[in-house]
């Protein structure tokens, strides 16, 4: 249970500690008699009223100024110079907050006698409970242990209940002809944490939530053998077009897309503010700790160009360390691992400072992000999601960009963190490992932090005379209006520095077995007519428009698709890796489309196409496949026939 800590008067200079400072002397001797006082009024309470606990004594105002003076003489007070009122740092070597030596040396030299009465109540108390304790009772079940270590594989704590969690509600897209709707569009979706939380999931011997399966993130997790761009654009566009594995009869088309990859030396000076939540859901093994440790990767991989700033919130918000520069690696470092863990989540509160850091100390031309580490559970201040959708879509103005990073679990409210970054111009990671940092901040650091467009749509346009209907497999959240794809103020998805997006569609020719439901016959108007280029050999066409990181007008870039007459093992390793990770994704969420799926069908067409697989994230996946099938999931999960589709789910009973 999260402890509650007072609402800060002022955000910049609130003390935020999990650890609770002993009071002076003077203020612990008046503790102790008023303690004493009130043990002798309550003797005389009847004994059968039940007992409160023990109210705190006040703080007398002379007692408060003079701790005020204290650690205003050790902090020194915050001005323009010095804006950091949590913690005084002292150089790389000397971090712990001066508080906090001061707190621990009183703490040793004079315990509160005050605590240590409420201690031997508690002892005494206890006793009694033993006593009355009846004969042959049961011995009460021992704690379940928290996972021992964070090291480099997926933490494995023993599995618990997910019911804390939070997904967005994922209805599947559904078939839809071409001829009633001609257009599918959507912004593109570079979000990853799908896939990581799946893997903490699997890795704990248990099958996900199927909300908690957004299959695009399962297929963009992975990198794609796409080309780089040529000319000016950012990014290139790849198709491609085969049988669909699943559903004989029907096709798969491809959408890939390649942003251009920057090299370490040549990504611009960094701007990197640290939002970190230190409050007392925090405190495990599997969240601060691996925070820590994942952000400390990241420090180390700096350049004196570079900076970096710290802001921690709990029950408020404070700046544990300003603005510096990379070349100071051991002093961000230190801050790093003195934070400690305590209190209630006033996540609002630290938006709003850590977007302020970020903007005073703004680099132009520069990569200008707030990087929020949380589980998600904003549990005081803002935390109406409406609210925090204003109150990101406003920051998002400012020209810095946001990145999301998920840790924890039993309390991860995923559809928070999923709002925050698609709201904030920005990405979404889940950490489930020490691996997974790496991955995302110093491997992939350039398409994590580095955005080279953004506002990035897609619109497809199908033509009837070749699909009856189409299907776009995830995006599900991810869905625009037709009309919101020339709208400049629509908010779309961002991609990163060498960052592979990709989209699937699956297809049915014209006189095949529909999937989509039909209406009568119009009684005032006919259906419209094709044209020429209907009788093209073309598909479909793909439209993207993108603007510029700093762009306010959107380009458009338009690829015409052919059909093709091509065996599915004669296609790319790209198109068998996403339709084998899709293929998985849909028996994980049970899809009633899933047709011909199973998981050995899925293992082999990723194992066909492993290619370059240098980090072995893709033999991962294959490891993941068969934890799912020792579960005793059936390998056939779904039959559809012909005009219609079954929606039994292959866990039922697991």
């Amino acid at each position: 249970m999260k402890q509650t800590t007072p609402p800060a008067s002022s955000p910049a200079t609130r003390t935020v500690t999990a650890r609770v400072a002993p009071r002076p002397r003077s203020t612990t001797l008046r503790s102790a008699l008023w303690l004493l006082l009130a043990s002798a009024a309550f003797v005389g309470c009847d004994s059968s009223t039940k007992e409160e606990p023990a109210a705190v004594a006040p703080e007398s105002e002379d007692v408060a100024s003079a701790r005020h003076k204290g650690e205003e003489g050790k902090m020194g007070k915050p001005s323009s110079k010095n804006k950091s009122g949590l913690y005084a740092m002292r150089g790389p070597k000397d971090g712990l907050p001066q508080l906090a030596k001061e707190e621990a040396a009183a703490g040793a030299a004079a315990p509160d006698p005050s605590m240590r009465m409420e201690s031997e109540k508690r002892a005494d108390s206890a006793k009694r409970r033993v006593k009355r304790k009846p004969t042959g009772a049961k011995p009460s079940p021992k704690p379940r242990p928290e996972p021992n270590s964070v090291d480099d594989k997926p933490s494995v704590p023993p599995p618990d209940d997910a019911s804390g969690e939070g997904y967005e509600k994922l209805p599947e897209n559904e078939f839809l002809k071409s001829s009633d709707e001609p257009l599918s569009t959507f912004s593109i979706d570079v979000d990853t944490a799908s896939y990581s939380n799946m893997r903490r999931f699997v890795t704990q011997g248990r099958v996900p939530p199927a909300d908690a399966v957004r299959i695009e993130e399962f297929v963009n997790y992975f990198n794609y053998d796409y080309p780089e761009p040529e000319g000016q654009d950012p990014f290139s566009i790849s198709t491609e077009v085969a049988p669909c594995p699943w559903a004989p009869g029907h096709t798969l088309a491809q959408i890939g897309i390649k942003g251009r990859s920057i090299g370490m030396d040549q990504l611009p000076a960094r701007n990197l503010v640290f939002l970190l939540d230190v409050s007392g859901s925090m405190n495990n093994a599997d969240k601060l700790p691996l925070l820590k440790r994942g952000l400390g990767m990241l420090a180390r991989e700096l350049r004196p160009q570079d900076s970096v700033a710290i802001v921690v919130y709990a029950g408020a918000s404070g700046l544990v360390l300003p603005a510096t520069p990379g070349s100071q690696r051991s002093k961000i470092i230190d801050a790093l691992e003195q934070l400690r863990a305590g209190g209630s989540t006033n996540g609002g509160q630290g938006i709003e400072l850590a977007y302020s850091v970020a903007q005073n100390s703004f680099k132009k031309d520069g990569i200008n992000r707030v990087i929020l580490a949380t589980d998600g559970d904003f549990n005081v201040g803002t935390r109406d999601r409406a609210a925090l959708e204003r109150l990101i879509e406003g920051k998002r103005k400012s020209g810095v960009f946001l990145t999301v990073l998920g840790f924890g679990r039993g309390n991860l409210k995923d559809s928070t963190m999923e709002l925050l970054a698609d709201k904030g111009n920005g990405n979404y990671a889940y950490i489930d490992s020490v691996r997974e940092a790496e991955k995302v901040l110093v491997r992939e650091a350039g398409a994590t932090l580095a955005t080279i467009a953004k506002d990035v749509k897609i619109q497809v346009e199908f033509n009837p005379r070749l699909v009856s209907e189409y299907r776009l497999i995830g995006y599900e959240n991810r869905m625009l209006a037709a009309q919101d794809f020339n709208d400049d103020t629509k908010d779309a998805g961002e991609i990163g520095a060498g960052h592979t997006v990709t989209a699937l569609y699956e297809l049915i020719p014209p006189g095949g077995a529909g999937a989509a439901g039909g209406v009568d016959a119009l009684k005032y108007q006919n259906k419209p007519t094709t044209t020429a280029a209907a009788n093209s050999g073309e598909l479909m066409t793909v439209k993207v428009r993108y603007k510029q990181p700093d762009g306010d007008k959107s380009t458009l870039l338009t690829r015409p698709v052919e059909d093709s007459d091509a065996e599915l093992s004669a296609s790319s390793d790209n198109l068998r890796l996403a339709a084998g990770v899709a293929s998985f994704g849909m028996l994980l969420r049970g899809s009633k489309f899933a047709g011909d799926s199973s998981l050995d069908s899925a293992r082999k067409l990723i194992n066909g196409a492993l290619g370059q697989d240098p980090h072995g994230d893709r033999r991962e996946l294959l490891t993941l496949i068969d934890k799912v099938s020792a579960l005793g999931i059936n390998h056939r999960a779904h039959t559809r026939s012909p005009g219609s589709v079954t929606t039994n789910n292959p866990f039922d009973g697991n």
